[in-house]
């Protein structure tokens, strides 16, 4: 059996918190969780929104202190932090995987280039019948982290999680 450090457990905890808006996501799996810290019962968390002023952070600093408190940690603090900017580079595989099987399109490619060429958004790919004849509807879908395309095949509408 394995014994975990209080700040190997804390992490636990926290990464299972779900994403409010996607709630088939947990925090760890978008990313947004980046640092815990335990000493005894005491528990410091860093998130990071996926962009600034999102509405979500306020549920997922009271999910994260709820699910540490009930678990026997007396005091926890959540802090956000803005830097560096939250990337979809941050995502897990298995998150996009999950976004995938839920319905809305994950990220493709990778938002932070330093050389080379600008990748340009070409198509995307419907995750529910996987036809890249798509287009997109709308820029914002149903947050501002998605946007809305319509399959031409299936004629279905989706999200995408944007690249950022």
């Amino acid at each position: 059996m394995v014994t975990l450090t209080p700040t190997q457990a804390a992490w636990r905890i926290a990464a299972a918190v779900p994403d409010p808006e996607v709630p088939v996501l947990t925090i760890e799996d978008l990313g947004v969780l980046r640092a815990v810290e335990a000493d005894g019962d005491r528990v410091r968390v860093d998130i990071t929104p996926t962009y600034s002023g999102c509405p979500a952070m306020d549920t997922i600093r009271d999910d994260v202190i709820m699910s540490l408190t009930a678990a026997g940690f007396a005091e926890v603090d959540v802090r956000l932090v803005l830097s560096p900017a939250w990337t979809t580079d941050w995502m897990s595989d298995a998150g996009k995987k999950k976004l995938e099987a839920y319905g809305i399109a994950p990220p493709s490619g990778r938002a932070a280039v330093s050389t080379g060429p600008i990748r340009l958004l070409l198509s995307v790919r419907c995750p529910r019948c996987g036809s890249l004849d798509t287009h997109e509807v709308s820029r914002f879908g149903s947050t501002s982290c998605k946007s809305l395309f319509e399959c031409r095949a299936c004629l279905e509408p989706f999200d995408h999680f944007k690249v950022h």
